[in-house]
């Protein structure tokens, strides 16, 4: 299996010719190595698309809590559903994607299970915020062999705060929930 990670802060231009690498080099390889990646980034969606473009199967992993998928940030819910309509496989893997720490334990399990890593790094050291260079460390550490993506004119977006806070919803909000009416608003 194949994996990749990476910074989740690409420039839309960036991210464009991170996918563009991803299958490149996933020609190259020649290999038909599955690629398995962690749903819910413009990442993971990125990888998805060059997997599959690739002819290759794609299994993705998803956050789970008592066996049932968890509900992903916002604006991990879009790449998310990319990924898992271009799967051949779902799998869930008990972490909370709202855990910085659960999600770096997450791909470090999926590095183990891979005999490959393609790392979309700078080469900048783990921050507060990203754990990209751990990441690599762990696979080398392991004898995973790590190809780092990092197209010439990369470019990193600043960090944005979230300035409201999150409300738990599904991934796939169900239609069978009632909504409120108007009626039922006013007398409450």
């Amino acid at each position: 299996m194949i994996t990749a990670v990476g910074h989740a802060d690409l420039a839309p231009d960036t991210r464009r010719a991170v996918e563009r690498e991803f299958h490149v080099r996933l020609e190259r390889l020649g290999d038909p190595a599955v690629g398995l990646v962690r749903g819910g980034t413009a990442l993971s969606a990125a990888f998805g698309r060059a997997v599959h473009a690739s002819g290759r199967r794609l299994v993705v992993v998803l956050p789970a809590r008592e066996a049932v998928p968890a509900a992903l940030p916002p604006a991990d819910r879009q790449p998310a559903r990319e990924v898992i309509a271009l799967a051949e496989e779902v799998r869930l893997l008990a972490y909370d994607p709202d855990s910085r720490d659960a999600c770096v334990s997450a791909d470090e399990a999926l590095i183990s299970q891979c005999s490959r890593l393609l790392a979309v790094w700078d080469g900048s050291p783990t921050d507060g915020r990203d754990a990209t260079a751990h990441l690599v460390a762990y696979a080398r550490a392991r004898g995973v062999p790590v190809d780092v993506v990092w197209p010439v004119a990369a470019v990193r977006e600043p960090i944005r705060h979230e300035t409201s806070p999150r409300r738990p919803t599904a991934l796939f909000p169900s239609p069978l929930v009632p909504r409120k009416s108007r009626d039922d608003q006013r007398s409450s």
